[in-house]
């Protein structure tokens, strides 16, 4: 489409074209909802931004997904740095511009009243118990396999080490990850599975499509602990104790 017809466009017409463009608009500081009868170029004036750099970023290609990465044959290290940026994202990016779009939902719709009272009250809480469990995560998981892997290069103190083995287990940290594989379970049946129609109004639309979206991204994050991190990592712990076991034998 030429940027043209793009800047011609009202904003209610580009979100309902591409769902990802509200939260690109979002980015620019525009709410797809408070500007929706405005053209692009229009709201692009009133917000003192050049509609060319936000064409360029609405017709940008989607972010590389994690199947398109050779991520089973990345080393431990590289796969934590990829978790954590992608918490970073979850964190900083998707979770705000999501809790936005719940605490701006007035239904206004018989149909979704019980939803946007549900919403507004689970949405937070969820928030609240995904970022604790993230952290705890990086705190804990993450910390105990990067402690390994020096160990592993021969970075070890023997006691501290055997400690550190005693008090954490990959298949303990497995086992209670997941607890948390189905962390949404709650705002799917809220929402009836995302269920939307032609009749469903655009906010609701754009807000069930990026929780529907943020679930496949936290599915696929977990496949990714759960068939490449755990499996690489457990591999790491048995060489490590080996090494431990070999140090204290000819000590």
């Amino acid at each position: 489409m030429g940027k043209s017809a793009l800047k011609d466009k009202l904003i209610s017409e580009l979100v309902e074209q591409n769902y990802v463009h509200a939260y690109v608009l979002f980015y620019f500081g525009i709410r797809f909802y408070e500007y929706s009868e405005l053209t692009l170029e229009q709201v692009c004036k009133q917000q003192g931004l050049r509609v060319e750099q936000v064409i360029r970023e609405l017709e940008a290609p989607t972010h590389l997904r994690e199947a398109d990465l050779p991520l089973a044959s990345y080393p431990t290290d590289l796969i934590i740095e990829y978790l954590k940026h992608s918490h970073f994202l979850f964190i900083k990016h998707k979770l705000p511009y999501i809790a936005r779009l719940v605490e701006n939902f007035h239904a206004n719709h018989d149909d979704y009243k019980n939803v946007e009272r549900d919403l507004k009250l689970v949405f937070p809480l969820f928030v609240e118990d995904f970022i604790e469990h993230i952290y705890e995560e990086e705190d804990t998981l993450f910390h105990f396999i990067q402690a390994m892997e020096r160990a592993s290069k021969g970075k070890f103190v023997p006691t501290r080490l055997y400690h550190l083995l005693e008090n954490n287990s990959i298949q303990k940290f497995a086992m209670g990850h997941e607890v948390h594989d189905d962390e949404m379970e709650g705002i799917r049946k809220i929402t009836s599975d995302y269920a939307v129609t032609v009749k469903t109004p655009l906010h609701i639309r754009v807000l069930f499509n990026e929780l529907k979206a943020f679930e496949k991204s936290l599915i696929t994050h977990a496949r990714i602990e759960n068939e490449i991190l755990f499996p690489k990592a457990m591999a790491l712990e048995s060489k490590v104790k080996q090494m431990l076991f070999d140090t204290a034998k000819y000590n």
